[in-house]
């Protein structure tokens, strides 16, 4: 089934991108959400129409794209957005977002899809590559702070990222002494015992004297 997605959705495709997805999918997921409308032959066309536009938009030259590779240097991108203890979003920085800043800052458009960067889900420091033109690529700094609060410092991130990846491990839990210890503290088996070798068979004393009498 054919969609128009309205929101990117991660290993689906970018905002109005046109994607064949599987119907129930669809159905039961992406439009419920508002993240995507059903593709009809016109919602297409208007697609592939403002496409077109923005592309024209886009540096069509070697030289217009060093102009706008100079201008990105220097513009920095800020996201504040919802996030927990340990930096993780509750949402998502996408490469639509991305692009969308850009626009909006510094009226550079820029296609998405030549955002070298995956949907960020930590606070942090990013130097977000962007393939301008051929043979003409840009890092743009890009802040995803907290909302309300301010960007910790880079030893600071890292602890945070390392107390999640620590809180998601599975926990081992260990009842009285170790394995180990168990094993040195167990007694030997006792020694099996050697079969005893059997008894010489002792002289019967009475019949030989039995027969001694009647000997006499």
């Amino acid at each position: 089934m054919e969609v128009i997605l309205l929101s990117d959705v991660e290993k689906v495709g970018l905002r109005g991108e046109v994607v064949d997805v599987a119907r129930g999918y669809a159905r039961n997921y992406l439009l419920p959400r508002k993240l995507a409308e059903v593709a009809t032959p016109a919602k297409v066309a208007e697609v592939q129409k403002r496409a077109d536009r923005l592309a024209r938009q886009e540096a069509s030259t070697f030289d217009q794209a060093k102009e706008l590779s100079a201008t990105l240097e220097k513009t920095e991108l800020r996201f504040d957005v919802k996030a927990g203890p340990t930096g993780s979003l509750f949402g998502s920085v996408t490469p639509t977002d991305i692009a969308d800043e850009l626009w909006a800052k510094a009226k550079i458009r820029v296609d998405r899809r030549k955002i070298g960067i995956d949907t960020i889900k930590r606070i942090g420091r990013y130097q977000v590559p962007i393939d301008v033109f051929q043979d003409v690529r840009v890092e743009v700094k890009t802040l995803v702070v907290p909302e309300g609060g301010e960007l910790p410092s880079a030893d600071e991130l890292e602890a945070m990222e390392a107390a999640e990846i620590k809180a998601a491990e599975p926990e081992v839990l260990h009842e009285g002494p170790e394995l180990e210890e168990l094993i040195a503290g167990e007694p030997e088996p006792p020694a099996e015992a050697e079969p005893a070798e059997p008894a010489e068979p002792q002289p019967d004393w009475r019949a030989d004297a039995d027969a001694a009498l009647r000997e006499q």
